[in-house]
């Protein structure tokens, strides 16, 4: 972790635990104790204009960030509108227009690293969270950097995920997982089918009135900016050994494979190896690199080049999230 020092910022001192050595995430604090970011705005848009695209990520501390309000005008000072969750993965609450409550999983439960939205086409490629309360123990957001990720892994596996791509199958509702209207943000069908449409995603309605999708996707993609290569998908956390043997094995006893809530599989629907993901999963945790939050942090990532996970915790956590700039569509 380093950190810089121009105009209204100044040297962040070291983040507790060891870190490595690492440059991730690039640290900015203000010169003077208190200041607000509002005063260091320009400076702040200038780190990122150098930084952003060759560390991935910034942590700015000790500007006086003050709840979800506050973490708005920030996040569309830099000039994008604030996206929607839409075709969601994971439950979240939408506070204020553009500003999302973290994934609402239980406080036990791990959630692996992974680039937002990197299970479609289009993604966003800022992203923003602010630790509004930190919690008593844990809840730190690991980030790894993609491109290292890239070519920490085997070269064959690389191009074998890169030449078949990924294929994404979902069977929504029926109390396993998002039901479509949350995930698609609408109660009309002819929205999430017209979505789908213009998304490159095939659906169909099942007899018992749910939905189930298929889309294939990169596995792999070139930075639009930098052209570096990244390590762009979330097979580790689709795929079906993901889950827990005890709630997998009963998962598929109670309804099979096809209706399971979510899987992966190369995009020509051949199974992917578990070796293959196991060796994923291993590189994604030794590349990862953790930090405590502290009240007011925000960090910014370039979500292509950065992904960001969460650990377990323990009493009250509330992290708030925003994305802007989509991506231009892949071919």
């Amino acid at each position: 972790m380093t950190s810089v020092t121009m105009g209204t910022l100044s040297r962040a001192g070291e983040l507790a635990g060891d870190l490595g050595g690492a440059e991730l995430p690039l640290v900015l604090t203000p010169a003077e104790a208190g200041a607000d970011w509002r005063s260091c705005i320009e400076d702040i848009r200038l780190s990122v204009d150098r930084h952003l695209h060759r560390v991935g990520g910034l942590l700015l501390r000790g500007f006086g960030f003050s709840g979800e309000d506050d973490f708005e005008v920030f996040a569309r000072s830099f000039g994008h509108d604030l996206l929607s969750y839409d075709y969601a993965s994971t439950p979240r609450t939408r506070l204020n227009k553009g500003v999302y409550t973290s994934t609402e999983y239980p406080a036990h439960q791990v959630i692996p690293l992974h680039n937002e939205q990197s299970y479609t086409l289009q993604w966003p490629m800022k992203i923003w969270f602010h630790s509004v309360h930190v919690a008593e123990s844990g809840g730190e957001t690991p980030i790894a950097d993609s491109r290292e990720v890239y070519r920490c892994l085997d070269a064959g596996l690389r191009r074998r995920f890169a030449d078949r791509g990924l294929m994404y199958v979902r069977n929504y509702g029926n109390g396993l997982d998002l039901p479509w209207q949350q995930a698609f943000n609408t109660e009309d069908r002819a929205v999430v089918e017209n979505f789908c449409r213009a998304n490159r995603i095939d659906f169909e309605w099942k007899p018992d009135g749910e939905l189930r999708t298929r889309q294939r996707c990169q596995a792999v993609a070139a930075h639009p900016v930098t052209g570096e290569m990244v390590w762009f998908n979330q097979a580790h956390l689709f795929h079906l050994s993901s889950l827990a043997p005890q709630m997998r094995e009963t998962l598929l006893s109670v309804v099979g494979e096809a209706e399971l809530p979510r899987n992966v599989y190369y995009g020509d629907g051949a199974p992917i190896e578990e070796s293959a993901l196991d060796e994923i999963r291993g590189v994604l945790g030794d590349c990862q690199v953790v930090f405590p939050w502290q009240k007011g942090d925000v960090m910014m990532l370039d979500n292509m080049l950065v992904a960001h996970g969460r650990s377990t915790y323990r009493g009250e956590r509330k992290v708030v999230v925003a994305m802007a700039e989509p991506c231009p569509q892949a071919e």
